[in-house]
């Protein structure tokens, strides 16, 4: 068969299905896999009538880039494009999981090639960016001896280090085909990413360019993958700083950087009560998950291994099950990861190396327990519960009420290309990237490595407490604050587990509605705490608590201006008249509230 008529052929394919949803999943094609998706068949269609030497697929985790890879590599395989196959994971775990899924449609790959002449049954291997790192030149030997297909799983990893961006260069520069797969292509730095396109939309800025595009929106759309309903809990925090200070705060009031990262690292400690509310919370919702899809588990995420271990001994302690501990990349953990995968136990707790890749189709709920705060690792840690299975089928992701995160969930719709150029200081685009380089790089970090700072006191978190906040849902909030336990709270984790994405935001609403009646008919001397729909209470950072209390007495020096009474009278005036603290203390709601009331003045007098 011609390239020309295979190519011919898949156009006529996708003729045929051009009516259906892109997640409508085809016949099958050259006999590699039972289906594709028409995401997954559109891909192949535009490479097989393109043939390029490089294609850049960006699909969402948990849209199926393997099988569309695979598919792609059993093609160019049977029409001789290519005589070999290597495939390049980030992770051991990763090129295992690459080599089992790749066996099951035909093609055999070697996950533990290391160096000489592959045995005479296989397809090609399966190697980590590390490793390519150790031996490029070895690598680059077979790509000119036999005609190779390289797949570079989330290609974004070959920038996390110039020493791997250039070993991939100089390995894969004689492929006959490169075939690169991400599900989130941004990163914080300014290394290209090896054979990855970039273009200049005309603002100067050059972004990378994607051959095909299929993001978590359209998925979404598509019931591909899993909607997520984000629970946020926020709480009182006490610490003592490395200096010595004694410091009170609530998650989700505004607060410099450094206090929000010290109320964070706080609210995480086990042995405080926060986590502890949490993880109850967390397992009552995998309880009520499980009465729908009876296998559904729970995934947590730490920052450090001492954490982790001490997350799995709350959880224990909570559900009487063991949870299933993953402290490392090796070889043991790998097993871990599989086993839990085939099993139904509830609990996995780990360090960061399932935060990307690995394949566990039924973690449906998941709490999010690092201080690891960049767009990237936020969207591989969700996208580890986004894999839908049946329809129907939603996520729960447990967050704590920190600025950053709340952003980054209502965010999750958008999508991303790698900017390989910051913007000029004093543009008009701000830089999204412009505070992630450090703080990936401080996640990469062990947290007990030792940061220079042995001369200070420790940091010490003293105690802690949990307050159910909001919940975040398709762009929308709902919820009061409620007592761990309470009624209320039971109200947002008992939502069934199995419903429409419309069936979500119905019930929602109708939680939020019972929760606001119930509240009214409360006597005001119980209420002790903050009685406004989430909605109506903005998570804000400091800075822009900052900015609002600059607009509102720029807002409030015009009037002076216009009416001739002193700043004081009428800061007192607009307290009298909307309620609430001194502008200091005021909240973001209760200064907009000011503000729109002063511009009603300003009007008046015009």
């Amino acid at each position: 068969m011609t390239t020309t008529a295979a190519s011919a052929t898949t156009d006529a394919s996708a003729t045929h299905s051009s009516h259906l949803s892109p997640a409508f999943p085809g016949r099958a094609p050259w006999g590699t896999a039972s289906k594709l998706r028409a995401w997954q068949q559109a891909a192949m269609d535009a490479y097989v009538q393109a043939q390029p030497q490089d294609f850049l697929a960006v699909a969402t985790p948990g849209a199926g880039k393997t099988t569309f890879a695979l598919t792609l590599a059993s093609w160019l395989l049977h029409h001789h494009v290519v005589q070999q196959v290597t495939v390049v994971a980030p992770t051991e775990h990763l090129k295992k999981q690459w080599a089992e899924a790749a066996a099951r449609i035909g093609i055999k790959l070697d996950p533990e090639y290391s160096s000489g002449r592959l045995g005479a049954e296989y397809h090609g291997v399966a190697l980590t960016y590390a490793g390519v790192g150790v031996k490029p030149m070895l690598h680059r030997n077979r790509c000119e001896q036999r005609k190779t297909l390289v797949i570079l799983d989330e290609i974004h990893h070959a920038g996390d280090s110039r020493s791997w961006g250039e070993a991939c260069l100089e390995a894969f520069e004689p492929a006959t085909r490169r075939l690169a797969l991400t599900g989130t292509p941004f990163r914080s730095d300014t290394n290209p990413i090896p054979f990855v396109a970039y273009g200049d939309n005309g603002d100067g800025i050059r972004r990378s360019v994607a051959d095909y595009t299929y993001g978590y929106g359209s998925a979404l759309a598509d019931g591909v993958v899993r909607p997520v309903i984000f629970l946020s809990y926020s709480g009182s925090m006490r610490w003592r700083t490395k200096a010595g200070d004694e410091i009170a705060a609530k998650l989700g009031e505004p607060m410099t950087k450094d206090a929000t990262s010290q109320a964070w690292r706080t609210a995480l400690d086990p042995k405080g009560e926060w986590m502890p509310a949490v993880l109850s919370a967390a397992d009552r919702r995998l309880t009520e998950v499980r009465r729908a899809i009876p296998d559904a588990g729970g995934l947590v995420i730490a920052t450090d291994q001492d954490s982790a271990r001490a997350y799995a001994k709350l959880i224990r302690e909570i559900t009487g099950e063991r949870a299933t501990l993953v402290l490392s990349d090796d070889g043991g953990a790998s097993q871990r990861i599989d086993d839990f995968r085939r099993s139904d136990d509830r609990w996995l707790v780990a360090v960061r190396m399932v935060s990307e890749g690995v394949d566990v189709p039924r973690l449906a709920v998941g709490v999010y327990a690092t201080t690891i705060s960049t767009p990237l690792f936020f969207a591989q840690a969700v996208g580890r519960f986004v894999r839908s299975r049946r329809r129907g089928e939603t996520a729960s992701v447990f967050l704590p009420t920190i600025p950053t995160l709340l952003g980054f969930a209502h965010e999750m719709e958008v999508e991303r290309d790698h900017v390989l150029d910051k913007p000029k200081k004093g543009g008009e685009e701000e830089d999204p990237y412009a505070e992630e380089a450090d703080l990936l790089k401080e996640a990469e970090r062990e947290q007990n490595e030792p940061d220079g700072t042995d001369d200070q006191l420790p940091f010490e978190a003293l105690e802690s407490e949990a307050v159910f906040d909001r919940v975040m849902y398709d762009g929308a909030e709902f919820g009061m604050q409620a007592h761990p336990g309470s009624e209320e709270e039971q109200d947002y984790l008992g939502i069934p587990g199995l419903l429409e994405p419309d069936q979500v935001q119905m019930l929602l609403q109708k939680r939020q509605a019972r929760q606001i009646a119930h509240s009214k008919r409360r006597p005001d001397d119980q209420a002790d705490l903050l009685e406004v729909p989430a909605e109506r209470r903005p998570v804000v950072t400091h800075q822009e608590m900052m900015e609002l209390r600059r607009e509102l007495n720029g807002l409030v020096g015009a009037y002076a201006h216009q009416s001739g009474k002193p700043h004081g009278v009428i800061h007192t005036e607009l307290r009298r008249v909307c309620g609430g603290p001194a502008t200091a203390e005021a909240s973001a709601g209760q200064l907009r509230q000011r503000m729109a009331k002063v511009r009603e003045w300003a009007t008046r007098m015009r």
